[in-house]
């Protein structure tokens, strides 16, 4: 035992002296300079256009901080500094697209309609009805709640057991990510916990489902989500912190999973693999379950994920020689 703590401690100091920018830098740079040409253009019709910018500053500063800690004292360890912040910064950009989808009318009544002319009914509303027991319940919270230490399991075994390949690895997930908010960015669908929150879940069993254009810009009731245990109570402190009518098509929760699976699958560790998927598998689930996402969000999830985990995977070779990274 000593001798692995004493290995795995060496490792991090190891000297590794990564100068130039590494691609989750780069990557989230480049999406805050998109977002930043937004902000710009749509400045009168934004609700809090210098905190946004204020933020993106913010953002520089402690990037430029990590990166000269890095340069005195250049590890492993520092390189995990250096992306901390990053992963961390998560938390505020998923918020903020909420502020970008406000400049448009939102569309939860074609999703709600869709999910109606497949099923018949609103799959958010009865499977939660048709699986009510406890158990069920908190086995869905779960899956749900999972969805953050999914990914930090992830990244973290890219960290300390592929190193060689996490530059690539961090390049497609955080570009997956940024492609999902770009998205949320520009199409509002608040999900059926805003919609029926504010239509009565009554309306789930009609085939008619009204237009909310600027409804979710000065109205954000949620339905309430009973508490049962542990998990439930995690996952209504999640949605206290930082839940908005934001970001339901297509289901980051089910793609950001997809990517994940198919990152974990890349290590080559079967094993791995196999212990995250049962809960990716029940997040899947999940997203209807609690009333997150209609249906179509999350199997539009499936197909997203996938497509983004091709396309950063594939541009990473193109977008590493154009921002000069190190390899």
């Amino acid at each position: 035992m000593g001798n692995k703590q004493y290995s795995f401690f060496s490792d991090l100091l190891k000297r590794r002296d990564e100068r130039g920018l590494l691609s989750f830098e780069a990557t989230t740079l480049v999406y805050m300079a998109l977002t930043t040409i937004v902000i710009g253009a749509e400045w009168g019709n934004l609700n809090s256009p210098l905190r946004m910018l204020a933020a993106r500053g913010l953002m520089l500063l402690v990037m430029a901080v990590m990166w000269f800690v890095h340069r005195r004292y250049p590890c492993k360890a520092t390189v995990l500094l250096r992306i901390s912040p990053i992963f961390l910064s998560l938390i505020y950009w998923y918020p903020e697209t909420y502020e970008f989808c406000q400049l448009f009318d939102y569309k939860d009544h074609i999703f709600a309609s869709i999910d109606y002319s497949v099923f018949g009914f609103q799959p958010s509303l009865k499977f939660g009805e048709w699986l009510s027991s406890t158990f069920w319940y908190e086995l869905f919270n779960m899956g749900y709640y999972s969805y953050y230490y999914l990914m930090i399991a992830m990244v973290l075994f890219y960290f300390l057991a592929r190193y060689a390949d996490f530059q690539r690895a961090t390049f497609v997930f955080l570009g997956s990510f940024f492609l999902f908010y770009l998205v949320f960015d520009f199409l509002p669908v608040a999900g059926p916990q805003y919609y029926y929150a504010a239509n009565g879940v009554a309306m789930g069993d009609s085939p008619v489902f009204p237009e909310m254009h600027d409804y979710f810009r000065t109205n954000t009731e949620i339905l309430p989500l009973e508490v049962r245990g542990l998990f439930s109570r995690l996952v209504l402190q999640a949605q206290e912190a930082g839940e908005h009518p934001t970001a339901a098509f297509p289901s980051s929760h089910v793609g950001m999973a997809v990517v994940t699976m198919l990152l974990a699958w890349r290590t080559g560790s079967r094993k791995f693999f196999w212990i995250l998927f049962p809960f990716a598998l029940i997040l899947f689930f999940a997203t209807v379950y609690l009333k997150a996402h209609y249906a179509v969000d999350s199997v539009a999830g499936l197909f997203a994920g996938a497509f983004f985990f091709w396309l950063t995977n594939r541009s990473f070779p193109w977008f590493s020689r154009k921002m000069n990274l190190k390899p």
